[in-house]
């Protein structure tokens, strides 16, 4: 079964005046840096749209990420929460629009925890869509200059996992119901090799695309579909 895909939540006085919770994770894999921490803190305390944006770095590590996530879910009540990690083979930003419920990590994370074939929430749903906007949110990113594109998948590490425990708790958790949430790849710093973009031109994408989802209600129906 998948969860419902929701085009648009209420929006009510409180969560007009919540933040948005931007998270990006520590360095993994034998990298020394994680452009998506770089890009979240970068982003810390802007105002977007009439909200303050709060950045916080989760752990690459299965299970602790969650446990961080939801603290600062249950700490800042917020309108909006994108979460961000890193692709190394893309070369845009890359909005996802499904979470799965399974992990299957082809590393270790940083805990040396490597789960093959295990739910992220045992009983819980296959699956969860994306309730941002994702394709308004992809045209005003690319209307900046900046590459973007829809994915049609999180993968199966700690990204997944991020992104399957945010959506499951918007979901289930009472308090949630006008919160909107999901998770954008990034691309490589230049520095780190190729596919690549430079840190400044991913910070103004996610800058305009953090305002097209606070904007935008109701998604756009354009092509975004892929074959592979």
């Amino acid at each position: 079964m998948v969860a419902a895909h929701p085009t648009s939540r209420p929006s009510d006085k409180r969560a007009s005046r919540a933040p948005v919770l931007l998270t990006g994770f520590d360095p993994f894999g034998g990298d020394a840096l994680n452009p998506s921490w770089l890009i979240a803190r970068a982003l810390h305390r802007r105002q977007l749209g009439g909200h303050r944006v709060v950045a916080a770095q989760l752990p690459t590590v299965f299970g602790d990420s969650l446990v961080r996530l939801n603290a600062l879910l249950a700490e800042h009540r917020p309108a909006l929460v994108i979460c961000l990690g890193l692709a190394a083979t893309r070369a845009a930003i890359s909005l996802e629009r499904i979470a799965i419920n399974v992990n299957d990590a082809r590393i270790a994370d940083n805990a040396g925890a490597q789960p093959i074939d295990t739910p992220v929430i045992a009983g819980a749903p296959a699956a969860y869509f994306s309730t941002l906007p994702i394709k308004a949110m992809q045209q005003a990113i690319q209307r900046a200059g900046v590459p973007a594109e829809v994915s049609q998948t999180a993968g199966t590490f700690v990204c997944n996992h991020v992104f399957y425990g945010l959506m499951h708790r918007l979901a289930t958790a009472r308090g949630f119901s006008a919160t909107r949430g999901g998770f954008i790849h990034v691309p490589m710093l230049p520095e780190q090799g190729a596919p690549s973009l430079p840190l400044e031109q991913m910070v103004e994408g996610l800058r305009v695309g953090i305002r097209a989802a606070l904007a935008v209600q109701q998604d756009v129906r354009v092509i975004g579909g892929a074959i592979d």
